[in-house]
C-alpha cells in the first residue's frame, strides 16, 4: 500500500473520531439526558453514548471498504476475520466507567491494523478536545482545542495543528502511569519491583487509552497493564506509542503485540519509552 493511501485512511478516522466525540458529549452535557445504561455479557456497562459514536464511525468508515472490528457490533467468526488484510479496529468509547463518573478520562479510539500490526492510529478525547495520532512512516502528533465540528482536509492540515510526541525537553523522574479503573495486584507488584531500579519513581493515574497517550507524550515512562483487556482498547494507542517511539510488547516475552487472534484477549503488556532514564525491565526479567 502507498504512503498516501495510508494517510488518507488516517484522516478519514480522525474526522470519524471527531464527529464520534460530538454524539458523546451530546449526551454527557445534556442535563435532561439520561445515559441509558444497560449491562453487557461481561458486565461491562454500555451506554446510549457507545451506540451513538459507533454508529456515528461505522458511517464514516464503510466507504473506505475496509473491514471493521468494532466493540460493540457484531464480531465477525474468526474463520472470516482471518482472510482481513487490513481492518479498523474501533472502541466508540473507551473509558465507559469513567464517562458515567464523569471525570472525563474517556476516549474514541481508531486504529488501522495491517497483517495484524496497528499502523495508523487516533485517539480523541472528547471532554477535553486533545487528538492524539500516529503514523507509521511519519511519526505522531498532538493536536490541542480540536472542537466536535473540526475536520481536517489531509494529513498536511493535521500535521501542521499539532505537536510533535514525544514532547521534548521535559524534566520529570522516572514515571509510571496506571489504570485508574483496573490495577491488578500482578501490575501493583511490577511496580513495587520497579522501584529498586528508579528510588524517586513517580506514579500517574489515568483511564482509558489515555495511559498509553501519557506514555507516547513522554508525560510517563512505563505502562503494565497486568489485567484483561481486548484489541480494541489497545490498537489505536499502539500506533500512536510505536509513531511516537515506543514499543508495545508482552509482558512475559516482549514481543510485540498482536492483533485479529482467533481470541481477541490480549494478553498482559508493558508500554515503555526506548529512550527512558534508564532501563525498564519486562515482567519476566524482575
Amino acid at each position: 500500500m502507498i504512503m498516501d493511501t495510508i494517510e488518507t485512511l488516517l484522516t478519514t478516522a480522525v474526522n470519524a473520531a471527531i464527529g464520534a466525540g460530538g454524539e458523546i458529549m451530546n449526551v454527557y452535557d445534556d442535563p435532561a439526558q439520561d445515559f441509558g445504561i444497560e449491562l453487557k455479557a461481561d458486565n461491562s456497562p454500555l451506554t446510549k453514548a457507545d451506540r451513538r459514536a459507533d454508529a456515528a464511525i461505522a458511517a464514516a468508515l464503510l466507504p473506505t471498504g475496509i473491514s471493521i472490528l468494532s466493540e460493540e457490533s457484531a464480531h465477525a467468526p474468526y474463520g472470516e476475520r482471518r482472510h482481513w488484510e487490513r481492518m479498523w479496529i474501533v472502541d466508540p468509547l473507551d473509558g465507559t466507567k469513567e464517562f458515567i463518573k464523569k471525570n472525563g478520562d474517556f476516549t474514541v479510539n481508531i486504529a488501522l491494523a495491517e497483517g495484524g500490526t496497528p499502523v495508523a492510529g487516533v485517539i480523541y478525547v472528547p471532554a477535553t478536545r486533545e487528538l492524539y495520532w500516529g503514523l507509521r512512516g511519519r511519526g505522531a502528533g498532538k493536536a490541542s482545542k480540536v472542537g466536535s465540528d473540526r475536520r481536517f482536509a489531509d494529513i498536511g492540515e493535521l500535521a501542521a495543528a499539532s505537536a510533535p510526541l514525544p514532547v521534548a525537553g521535559q524534566q520529570r523522574p522516572f514515571t509510571v502511569v496506571a489504570s485508574r479503573s483496573h490495577l491488578s495486584d500482578e501490575t501493583r507488584a511490577f511496580i513495587d519491583a520497579l522501584r529498586t531500579f528508579h528510588p524517586a519513581m513517580a506514579m500517574m493515574s489515568r483511564g482509558s487509552s489515555l495511559k498509553m497517550c501519557m506514555v507516547a507524550e513522554g508525560l510517563a515512562d512505563v505502562y503494565p497493564r497486568f489485567a484483561p483487556t481486548m484489541e480494541w482498547d489497545t490498537a489505536a494507542g499502539h500506533a500512536i506509542a510505536t509513531a511516537a517511539g515506543c514499543e508495545v510488547v508482552r509482558a512475559d516475552d516482549g514481543t510485540p503485540l498482536a492483533y485479529n487472534k482467533p481470541d481477541l484477549h490480549n494478553p498482559w503488556f508493558i508500554v515503555r519509552r526506548k529512550d527512558g532514564h534508564a532501563t525498564t525491565p519486562y515482567a519476566h526479567e524482575l
